[in-house]
């Protein structure tokens, strides 16, 4: 963090390192994954390495896509790209950041990620480009594996893969839709996606292609989200701290764990 005010910008970078520096240079602006940095950095107890609200004023909600405020399929989108992007970003910062109440000058966190992934799921239960088993059983485009490499699978970036982390994880918003996802990959595509492991990283129907890979960052999201769903235990004890209370309020949030 000295070297970030040693530059002289009211930013966070991603990222530095002791043998390498600076050397990727970047900003990380929103709407993504990364408001649980601005958060954490927020509320460190560490007067070393605390930081200054303008870095999350100026830095994180300072970009060409940060404010939209536009209708997909007629739900509102109050911060980020188009159609919402991958749905990862509803799920990464949210694991034990609570959305619920969540508020700022910017946006309602739990009106964002609602209705990101109500977006996702119009837009696949549309089809535009009508890939094979696409559906309102089996939904869901968010990074992953796919047959020709590893891509973040969005509305605006679809090639037929859907991704059994993005409605799974999106559990708390969407239960409805996402118990039916579960069940379509669990009963009807059986073996075909599910191992020792869970349910394998994705599948794309359309080219027959279906991963034994499993990754963790996917993988996790699943278990965190669906206890999210059902107890709100990471959300309670993540909220619970006072260093975080301490940062929220720093930085500007109100939520319903403290106002």
């Amino acid at each position: 963090m000295e070297l970030v005010y040693q530059r002289g910008q009211n930013v966070l970078y991603w990222h530095w390192s002791p043998n390498n520096g600076w050397a990727m240079d970047f900003p990380v602006r929103g709407f993504n994954e990364c408001l649980i940095m601005y958060v954490l950095a927020a509320s460190t107890p560490n007067e070393k390495y605390q930081v200054p609200a303008s870095i999350y004023h100026r830095g994180w909600a300072q970009s060409d896509f940060f404010i939209n405020k536009r209708k997909f399929y007629n739900y509102t989108l109050p911060l980020g790209f188009d159609y919402g992007g991958p749905l990862f970003f509803s799920h990464y910062s949210f694991l034990g950041l609570s959305p619920k109440g969540l508020k700022d000058r910017y946006a309602d966190y739990w009106e964002q990620n609602q209705n990101h992934t109500l977006i996702n799921y119009s837009y696949c239960v549309d089809n535009p480009k009508a890939f094979k088993g696409y559906g309102e059983n089996c939904w869901g485009l968010t990074a992953s594996d796919t047959y020709n490499g590893y891509d973040a699978h969005s509305p605006t970036n679809d090639h037929g893969t859907i991704t059994p982390t993005a409605a799974l994880s999106a559990f708390p918003y969407s239960p409805a839709q996402s118990m039916k996802a579960l069940r379509h990959f669990y009963v009807d595509l059986g073996d075909k996606i599910w191992s020792q492991y869970g349910f394998t990283d994705a599948f794309n129907q359309t080219q027959n292609w279906y991963a034994t890979s499993h990754l963790a960052i996917d993988q996790g999201p699943i278990v965190v989200m669906i206890e999210n769903y059902r107890t709100g235990l990471l959300w309670n004890l993540f909220m619970s701290c006072p260093e975080v209370k301490n940062g929220l309020k720093k930085l500007g949030f109100t939520s319903e764990y403290h106002r």
